[in-house]
């Protein structure tokens, strides 16, 4: 046997080989989205993993490599309440939900337009992209209206409302500075904190900013990466793919219960806006966006019209 024949040299040959032809595989995939619009929701454990969080800029700056329009909105609820833990700022509940008072919010808006979105957008540089930090109050990207909850009381059956100080909703979305990105090499990393009539900061949950975002900016896909496979069955078998009719059906029956119903119902929305499709993946799973977009199966549950 010679040199250029050992057993090393040969497996790493059928490596190379594989990896050549996974990424052969991928083309018709890659062609599918290529100058697509595609809004990733980054939040969970994926963003608290160092490593986690290194390979998802690098995915990323390969969708922009690739001719695909990645946005990127993230979370940060965990690194928030260790900082207003760390400033003992108390923050009252409203029938189990957060109260958001003033000097929460500036928090808030310091964590998630400060600190996380710029260790964002540095992972993204550090990879080898080209990466802009926004939140929503920038170029009047997200505008809010106040989010009321309500409650109805069990005896008399009134809905009373729950007044939970600066958490808003999005009002209305104004993509005009996400176009001008999309036409340029630059990805756009959003906080989810919009601006009120008033000119008030509110704090937006990352899934509504993110669906709300899709919607706008006709993404061909919503992918939103948690902490679980996808939607799963009574069994626990992940559920790949649903129409919008299906969601609704498992939440009345109770397989899509707890956390999950804002999420699938985000998913719903974001449809119904005309996102070709809406995406519940694991971003605990290394390269889960790649997997899902690049691969015949995914690795997520799928949520589209019907």
């Amino acid at each position: 046997m010679t040199t250029s024949d050992s057993p090393d040299i040969l497996h790493d040959r059928k490596a190379w080989l594989d990896r050549a032809k996974t990424l052969s595989e991928a083309l018709p995939f890659m062609r599918q989205f290529s100058d697509q619009t595609l809004v990733i929701k980054f939040g969970g454990h994926a963003m608290e993993s160092e490593d986690l969080a290194r390979l998802f800029a690098r995915d990323v700056v390969l969708l922009k490599q690739v001719g695909i329009n990645p946005v990127v909105v993230h979370g940060g609820g965990p690194q928030i309440d260790a900082m207003l833990k760390r400033l003992d700022i108390q923050t009252p509940r409203v029938d189990g939900l957060r109260f958001t008072d003033e000097a929460t919010v500036e928090v808030v808006e310091m964590i998630l337009a400060g600190k996380i979105n710029k260790q964002i957008v540095s992972a993204i540089n550090e990879a080898g992209g080209f990466a802009v930090g926004l939140s929503g109050k920038d170029g009047h990207l997200i505008r809010a209206r106040k989010l009321r909850r309500t409650k109805k009381d069990p005896d008399s059956n009134i809905e009373k409302v729950l007044d939970l100080g600066f958490v808003g909703e999005p009002a209305e979305i104004t993509p005009h500075i996400l176009e001008f990105f999309r036409k340029s090499d630059i990805i756009p990393v959003i906080a989810p904190v919009g601006m009120g009539p008033a000119g008030e900061t509110y704090n937006i949950n990352a899934d509504t900013a993110a669906g709300a975002i899709a919607g706008a900016t006709n993404a061909r896909r919503l992918l939103m990466l948690t902490d679980v496979a996808g939607v799963l069955d009574k069994a626990g078998n992940l559920i790949p793919e649903m129409t919008a009719a299906q969601v609704k059906a498992y939440i009345a029956d109770g397989t899509i219960s707890g956390g999950m119903i804002p999420k699938v119902e985000t998913c719903l929305e974001a449809v119904e806006l005309g996102v070709d499709a809406a995406v519940i993946l694991d971003g605990r799973v290394p390269h889960a966006v790649l997997l899902e977009l690049f691969t015949p199966h995914g690795v997520g549950t799928l949520i589209k019209a019907g």
